[in-house]
């Protein structure tokens, strides 16, 4: 899995290695916290590893699904790795911004999809396979006046799913998309809002942010067989966002 080393990513990597997953996870900068998650899925008995790759860039990628190879047969995919920017207009964006915005959300998505596609799809000799993709609800609602780019984005790992879902649905492979909604992990920091799991919890429906498990819990659950016929599937998990 891509983006696993913290927030919602390491939350499904631990839930996938105690459902029996053997983990390859991915983390971009942080060596220690992707470290710690490989430590704590082994010392509960599991099989993880970290593999530090950048997702827009198709050498990691290729390294990171070797490096999954080493564990056995790639069988599933949640690609989760993404970024987000500050708050800002659209008349605000730079064009670096949004190349790099589109680079890791979408085209590392893509990358990462035809890898699993290779491997998992009976047309190439494989044994079939699910992929997760991970997108938000930002997708539907635009997130107007704080990072529609980034919403944007999100939009295409939505139609991404939907298309690769019925190219490959006859070749044993599942593709769906989890659409989160505010959730508590570190992105909204590293977007500049950290207060923003306080301010807008509260105005969700369910009067609350979610936790990074509950996401974990519909990958999980959309990764296994008890999905066995959910292909192409978009699930929110936004507490009625």
């Amino acid at each position: 899995m891509t983006g696993g080393s913290r927030g919602i990513g390491a939350a499904t990597a631990r839930a996938a290695a105690a459902a029996g997953w053997s983990v390859a996870l991915t983390y971009r900068d942080d060596e220690a916290a992707a470290a710690d998650v490989v430590t704590g899925i082994e010392a509960a008995g599991g099989t993880a590893r970290a593999v530090r790759a950048d997702v827009s860039v198709e050498d990691d990628v290729l390294a990171a699904f070797a490096a999954a190879e080493g564990l056995g047969p790639v069988t599933g995919l949640v690609a989760n790795a993404g970024i987000v920017g500050e708050r800002a207009r659209v008349d605000e964006l730079t064009a670096e911004r949004v190349q790099r915005m589109l680079a890791v959300n979408v085209l590392g998505t893509v990358l990462c999809c035809r890898e699993a596609v290779r491997r998992m799809s009976t047309r190439h000799g494989g044994s079939g396979g699910s992929v997760v993709l991970l997108s938000s609800a930002a997708s539907r609602l635009g997130s107007p006046g704080e990072y529609v780019d980034y919403a944007a984005s999100k939009g295409a790992v939505d139609t991404l799913g939907v298309g690769l879902a019925r190219e490959v649905a006859d070749e044993g492979v599942r593709v769906n998309v989890v659409r989160p909604g505010i959730i508590e992990t570190e992105i909204h920091a590293s977007g500049g809002q950290p207060d923003r799991v306080a301010r807008v919890g509260p105005t969700v429906p369910m009067g609350r942010a979610g936790l990074p498990e509950e996401v974990a819990a519909a990958v999980l659950w959309l990764l296994g067989n008890d999905a066995a016929y959910c292909t192409g599937s978009l699930l929110d998990v936004a507490g009625g966002r």
